[in-house]
């Protein structure tokens, strides 16, 4: 689509004549790219658009720029802030226009009050949005994070049998980059043979950087004593061996201790959530027959909040919390 309307425009130049020369041309120049922008990702079109005028407000993203690189994202720190300004933008428009007129000819509102849910409304869709922004680096970061402490305990063993085989930690970490059990480790290990084949970096600077940017303090650890292992030439072998043996243990305890808390959280859910509703539709049934109740605290509305809101938003709690506490894996 976007070829065709730059050839229909170059015939439209190619038909004017000489006086309209220039003009034609810059329209062109200016067709050609806006139109490459917008089919370009929308981070790089954020960054033509106002990259150059986030200067003001790159200090209130403190933070982001360690997370987008600990989140292995492939966008800078300007372009991201200029992405989350842009959809900041887009989203309030859209939220101010839409909502006012929803309200208008679906809710028969006053046009004032409409244009006052409006504006309401896009303060919170671009607070909303720019959280998000925000907060996408970090929780991409943090599942990462998760992913390598739960493989750590099987890499660190498939690279204590490599390196009891006599294999260089170079060589490791080529092998590590090329498996396709280990997923989060292998993208930390091809980053590191990229810095090392690639950009020309020694090894031990390689592993240095990849233990700066790690998004795991367990895994940034393990790699500084790593490194410690190569610089005193020590036996590499009974390092990683040693890592293996404590990170298996841990995750023994850690399972152990999640079976004890998911059983207090089992009891926790029968009385709650299996008991105690049957109590209270008893309850309720009771009411009903005695006529008791009115309004809000009518009997047949408080089962059915019960039924469709209590239980199901209890048992979406429940599910959360299991899942935050429990060992990944």
């Amino acid at each position: 689509m976007n070829g065709r309307i730059v050839r229909l425009l170059s015939r439209v130049r190619r038909a004017l004549k000489p006086p309209f020369l220039p003009i034609t041309s810059r329209i062109h120049i200016w067709v050609e790219g806006s139109l490459g922008a917008i089919g370009s990702k929308p981070q790089v079109l954020a960054y033509q658009l106002i990259g150059e005028k986030t200067d003001r407000v790159l200090p209130l993203f403190r933070g982001v720029d360690s997370n987008l690189e600990k989140s292995e994202s492939r966008v800078s720190f300007r372009a991201y802030v200029s992405w989350t300004i842009l959809a900041c933008l887009l989203a309030s428009s859209a939220t101010v226009v839409l909502v006012p007129v929803t309200l208008i000819l679906i809710g028969h509102l006053s046009p004032m009050i409409s244009l006052l849910f409006g504006v309401g409304g896009a303060m919170f869709a671009g607070v909303f949005t720019v959280i998000a922004f925000y907060s996408y680096p970090i929780l991409k970061a943090d599942s990462i994070r998760k992913n390598i402490e739960n493989e750590l305990p099987f890499t660190t063993s498939y690279m204590a049998i490599l390196a009891s085989a006599g294999v260089s930690p170079e060589r490791i970490f080529q092998s590590l980059a090329s498996a396709r059990v280990s997923q989060a480790v292998s993208v930390e290990a091809r980053t590191v043979v990229r810095d090392v084949e690639l950009l020309g970096s020694d090894v031990v600077s390689a592993f240095e950087s990849s233990s700066r940017r790690a998004s795991s303090q367990k895994f940034k650890e393990f790699m500084e004593g790593f490194i410690g292992t190569i610089h005193s030439g020590g036996d590499l072998a009974a390092y990683l061996t040693d890592r293996s043996s404590q990170y298996m243990e841990e995750r023994r305890l850690a399972s152990r201790k999640f079976a004890d808390t998911l059983s207090v959280m089992a009891e926790f859910y029968v009385t709650m959530l299996v008991a105690g509703p049957l109590i209270f539709v008893v309850m309720l049934a009771v009411m009903g027959m005695l006529g008791g109740g009115s309004g809000l605290f009518n009997p047949v509305m408080l089962l059915t909040l019960l039924t469709y809101v209590g239980v199901p938003l209890g048992s979406l709690a429940f599910l959360v919390l299991v899942d935050m506490i429990s060992p990944e894996g």
